[in-house]
């Protein structure tokens, strides 16, 4: 595989060299590791930013509706638009349905529109492992905003705040026990909250469910990359398309504002900082997968359910010889 010729075919804009090379850059060989670091580093200088939006929500809230919805607008501005969605993987066979693109069915016939469903290949945080570099390899080829959606809503789907620069929680009215049911962590780093589904018989009840929000969000402690009047709660309607272009116009006006603060570069620093440290993790971790660190993990196991080594002294030799 060429490097420079697809990096000059993604940085053109073009569609297949770009899936192609997210399809480089998510594979776990080897070999391909080794041209997908080479590919980031030559997209690097491009200095292309788009503004990456990470999406979360409850099941049956409608996020790929709204992200249709929301991406449609955007097109129909003049603006290119990336959605990079992660479908949960089966902890048994390993497959996914990665089915966004047929849910999304208007959006991905829009030629300033690309679609990339991804395995999340069961990695916490709601995002695959190799969405950080998706999102980059999206900036290089052209696209203004990128649209990041999780898994969905759970203790560990916050995992998109750290590559993302506005963080959407995407919730329904009429949820019952929802409002107490989201963790305080995932709206504690929302930068919006969008109540989806207000239209019909439930536009009443999504304008009080906001308002619940509204002063759930008061509560919390400011922060200090937010204007006075953020995090914020709205209503929108993905399915009539209300309240979209005033959503859209909140999200600039955050995102201009920190850009003004110098919040918004120290954030993208902040999170590559955070990136290299979970790709040692990650490294490390893979180690622990070769033959002879499993083969020696089961020797020292056994040595001590006999009482013959103890715990600490049993790992101790283990990381000895993982380390030479």
């Amino acid at each position: 595989m060429d490097i420079a010729e697809l990096s000059d075919r993604i940085l053109n804009g073009d569609r297949r060299a770009l899936a192609r090379a997210i399809t480089l850059v998510e594979s776990g060989r080897k070999d391909h590791r080794a041209l997908a670091d080479a590919l980031m580093v030559k997209l690097a200088g491009a200095g292309r930013q788009a503004l990456r939006v990470g999406l979360s929500g409850t099941p049956g809230v409608g996020k790929s509706t709204f992200i249709e919805s929301f991406g449609m607008m955007l097109v129909a501005q003049g603006l290119k638009v990336a959605v990079l969605a992660v479908d949960p993987s089966s902890a048994r066979s390993g497959g996914s349905i990665l089915g966004d693109k047929t849910r999304m069915e208007r959006l991905s016939r829009e030629r300033s529109a690309f679609i990339r469903p991804s395995p999340s290949q069961n990695h916490l945080g709601g995002v695959a492992r190799r969405s950080r570099e998706a999102v980059a390899l999206c900036e290089a080829a052209g696209f203004d905003v990128v649209l990041i959606e999780t898994v969905g809503v759970g203790q560990s789907e916050t995992m998109v705040a750290e590559m993302a620069d506005l963080f959407l929680l995407l919730l329904a009215p009429a949820g019952g026990d929802e409002l107490q049911g989201v963790k305080r962590g995932i709206m504690e780093i929302a930068d919006m909250i969008l109540v989806n589904k207000a239209d019909g018989d439930l536009k009443a009840t999504a304008t009080r469910t906001c308002a619940d929000y509204s002063g759930a969000l008061r509560l919390l402690r400011k922060r200090p990359q937010d204007p006075d009047d953020f995090p914020k709660a709205l209503t929108v309607s993905a399915l009539e398309e209300a309240g979209l272009e005033a959503a859209w116009g909140e999200m600039q006006s955050l995102a201009g504002w920190r850009r003004e603060q110098g919040h918004f570069e120290a954030n993208r620093a902040r999170q590559a900082r955070h990136w290299f440290a979970e790709e040692i993790r990650h490294s490390l971790l893979a180690r622990l997968e070769t033959p002879w660190a499993r083969d020696r993990m089961a020797v020292l196991a056994d040595e001590v359910a006999e009482g013959r080594r103890g715990i600490g002294e049993a790992a101790q030799d283990f990381l000895t010889g993982l380390g030479s």
